[in-house]
C-alpha cells in the first residue's frame, strides 16, 4: 500500500484529482454526507456558496471528483505539543535550537494537516533556560504556515506562585505580547495549583485570552475548585484530559461533571494517554475523561491527539480520526458523537466558528473514502482536506495484493461446489 500526504498539483480525471478552468471557483463533485445524500458542493471566497444534487450544480471553475468519498466537517487538533514533537529518535536529548523547534513545530503541523486537521493549538513551555526562544520558534513557524492551516500558541509557564512565580508572571505577560493567543499552564505542578490558577486567570482576563489548563488528577475536590475558579469566563476555558475522572467512583465522577457542566468548562480529553508519559512508565496506560458521563452531563468535551513521538510517547499519528476512533472503540462515544469531538467540539474549544456542508459556512472540509463514519474511523487512508475553500493536502493509499491471494480466495469457491 502506499500513501502520500504532500500536496500535489491538479491532475485531470480520475476520483479526487482536479480539472482546473480559468474560474477561481472549486466545485467538489459527487460526495456523500453523513445523512447519505449524494451531492455537488461549490466553494468560493473561503466559504461554501452553494450545495444541490449530484450534476446540478455548474461545472464552472476547478472540480474535484469525490465519487466513493464521505464529505465532513474538517477536524481540528485541540491539544497538541508541536516544539517537541518528532523526537523519539533523537540520539541524546533533543535539540531546542530556534530552527529545529521551528522545523519539527511545521513538520507536526503538516502532519495533522495531511490527517485533516486545517486548526491546531500547541501548548509551549515557557521559562527556565530556554525563556520565550521556543515560543518564538512557535510563532514563526505559524507564520509560514498561515493559508495552508490556522496554529494556535498556549503559553505554558512553569511556576507562578511564591518568590520563583514572579518571574514566570512577567514571562507570561510577554508571552501574550509575542503572539501567543491562549494562556496554559499544569497548576498539579505549581506548589499553590489554586494560586497558579487564579493567576492565570488574572493574567487572560487583563488580555482576553481562553485559557486551557492540564490537570489528570483524580482528586474530586481540586478538579471541582479549579471549574468554581474559572467559571463564566469569557471568551471560556478548556481542561484537560481529566483522564483521573475515570479512576473515581462513578458517583463522585458525576458530580464533578456536574460541577464543570455549570461552570461552562470544555474538557479536551486524549484518549491515546495522556501527554507527561507519567501512566507510560507503569504497566499500563489509563482509560481516558469518562467522554459519555461527562456529554450526559452537559459537558462540551473535545478530543485530542496529545504527544507526538516525543519523551512522553514515542509513537502517534497526529490523528484526530485516531483520537475519534479510539472514544468510539472504548465504548465512550457512537462513531458520530466520537467524531463531533474531534470537529464541531474542538473548533468551538479553539474558537473557530461552526462548520456545516451547508451554503454560508467556512469551507473547512475533510472527504474521506468511505461511505460511512463508522467505517471511515475504522479504515480511513485516502484523504482530501480542503481549507479556507481550497484543497491543501492530499493523501491516497492503494492495496494490492499479489497473486497467491487469487488462489487463496479460488480454494474455499471450489470446495463449495
Amino acid at each position: 500500500m502506499s500513501d502520500s500526504s504532500s500536496p500535489q498539483p491538479g491532475k485531470p480525471g480520475g476520483a479526487g484529482r482536479y480539472a482546473r478552468p480559468e474560474s477561481g471557483a472549486l466545485v467538489l463533485c459527487g460526495a456523500r454526507l453523513a445523512d447519505g445524500r449524494t451531492v455537488d458542493v461549490r466553494l468560493g471566497g473561503g466559504r461554501i456558496e452553494a450545495v444541490g444534487t449530484a450534476g446540478s450544480l455548474a461545472p464552472q471553475g476547478a472540480r474535484v471528483d469525490l465519487a466513493g468519498y464521505l464529505l465532513l466537517p474538517a477536524p481540528a487538533e485541540p491539544h497538541a505539543h508541536c516544539d517537541t514533537a518528532l523526537t523519539a529518535d533523537a540520539d541524546g536529548p533533543a535539540s531546542d535550537s530556534a530552527e529545529d523547534v521551528q522545523r519539527r513545530t511545521t513538520e507536526a503541523a503538516l502532519l495533522q494537516l495531511g490527517h485533516g486537521a486545517t486548526a491546531s493549538r500547541s501548548h509551549v513551555r515557557i521559562g527556565g533556560v530556554q525563556g520565550l526562544r521556543a515560543l518564538e520558534s512557535v510563532l514563526q513557524a505559524r507564520r509560514a504556515l498561515r493559508g495552508l492551516a490556522d496554529l494556535a500558541a498556549v503559553a505554558v509557564p512553569r511556576v507562578l506562585t511564591g518568590a520563583a512565580g514572579a518571574n514566570g508572571v512577567a514571562m507570561l505577560r510577554d508571552a501574550v505580547k509575542m503572539g501567543a493567543t491562549v494562556i496554559g499552564g499544569c497548576p498539579d505542578l505549581d506548589p499553590d495549583p489554586a494560586g497558579y490558577v487564579e493567576t492565570v486567570l488574572e493574567v487572560a482576563g487583563e488580555h482576553g485570552c481562553p485559557v486551557d489548563l492540564h490537570t489528570d488528577g483524580d482528586d474530586p475536590a481540586r478538579l471541582a475548585r479549579f471549574a468554581a475558579m474559572c467559571g463564566g469566563l469569557r471568551p471560556g476555558v478548556a481542561i484537560g484530559p481529566c483522564a483521573g475522572m475515570a479512576r473515581m467512583p462513578r458517583s463522585v465522577a458525576a458530580r464533578v461533571a456536574e460541577q464543570l457542566a455549570a461552570a461552562d468548562v470544555t474538557v479536551v480529553c486524549l484518549p491515546q494517554g495522556d501527554c507527561t508519559g507519567l501512566e507510560r512508565n507503569g504497566t499500563r496506560v489509563s482509560r481516558p475523561a469518562p467522554v459519555r458521563l461527562l456529554r450526559a452531563a452537559g459537558v462540551r468535551v473535545a478530543a485530542g491527539s496529545g504527544a507526538l513521538r516525543d519523551a512522553a510517547n514515542p509513537v502517534g499519528r497526529g490523528d484526530p480520526l485516531e483520537a475519534a476512533y479510539l472514544l468510539a472503540s472504548l465504548g465512550e462515544a457512537t462513531p458520530e458523537a466520537a467524531y463531533e469531538t474531534v470537529s464541531s467540539a474542538a473548533r468551538a474549544t479553539l474558537g473557530l466558528p461552526e462548520v456545516r456542508v451547508e451554503a454560508g459556512f467556512p469551507a473547512e472540509l475533510l472527504a474521506v473514502r468511505g461511505e460511512r463514519i463508522a467505517g471511515v474511523l475504522s479504515l480511513a487512508y485516502s484523504r482530501i482536506v480542503v481549507h479556507r475553500g481550497r484543497v491543501v493536502a492530499r493523501t491516497s493509499a492503494v492495496r494490492e495484493y499479489c497473486d497467491s491471494v487469487d488462489v487463496a480466495l479460488e480454494l474455499p469457491r471450489q470446495s463449495q461446489r
